[in-house]
């Protein structure tokens, strides 16, 4: 009888390997050879699945980005889970998230000089943009409050920080434990949202100021 192959597995697997081989060897070394002997196929084999090594790190970056969508909004086993407990899921704090991590410099390396590259960076950004939006809407009560022009100010300063702290903890790892990259993100969304409550009161009170009544303008 022949053997039943699932072949949605096993195109996830060569993603998975191909986001490993990348974290490892660098996106200029990550060749289609590499990969498929890295994940015990022939490249052939690989070939049969994926028809160029921008197919294979396409399917690589869905993956991850279903992963980290996968761990931003599973439920948590207590209700007591924060916004910070929750993005910290994206740091490199462990092995699997340090691969994760690497894999995003090394494709991040390759983007200004590949037009097709862009275009898939900008579909990240945007996945990015719209999973962590999904966090603070849920775990920051008063978001929803605030003037869009605040939330959008804030979603932006915690992507181009993580983004920065991300760099630096696979750049420099001997630097940038996990309870350091965890206070880091702590500190910002502090900042920020001491900002943004602070800004939308400013906003509130500027709108009343035009609106009052001659004399009792601040």
């Amino acid at each position: 009888m022949p053997k039943i192959v699932d072949h949605a597995k096993r195109r996830d697997e060569i993603a998975h390997v191909a986001c490993q081989v990348v974290a490892n060897h660098g996106f200029e070394q990550a060749t289609v050879a590499r990969i498929a002997r890295a994940a015990g196929y022939t490249t052939g084999m690989v070939a049969h699945y994926y028809e160029s090594k921008q197919e294979i790190i396409l399917a690589a970056l869905r993956l991850m980005l279903l992963r980290i969508e996968q761990r931003l909004t599973r439920e948590r086993e207590t209700d007591e889970a924060n916004l910070l407990e929750v993005l910290s899921e994206t740091l490199a704090v462990d092995s699997q998230r340090f691969t994760e991590c690497a894999f995003w410099m090394a494709f991040w390396g390759q983007v200004s000089a590949d037009k097709k590259l862009k275009r898939l960076n900008a579909w990240v950004h945007r996945e990015y943009m719209r999973l962590f939006t999904r966090c603070f809407a849920e775990y920051w009560p008063e978001w929803a409050g605030w003037p869009p022009s605040v939330r959008d100010q804030v979603l932006r300063s915690v992507v181009i920080f993580m983004n920065g702290l991300t760099a630096s903890a696979v750049t420099s790892p001997r630097d940038w434990p996990a309870a350091m990259q965890v206070d880091q993100l702590r500190l910002q969304l502090e900042l920020l949202r001491h900002w943004a409550g602070t800004k939308r009161t400013r906003v509130a009170d500027a709108r009343s100021s035009r609106g009052a009544p001659p004399g009792l303008t601040r």
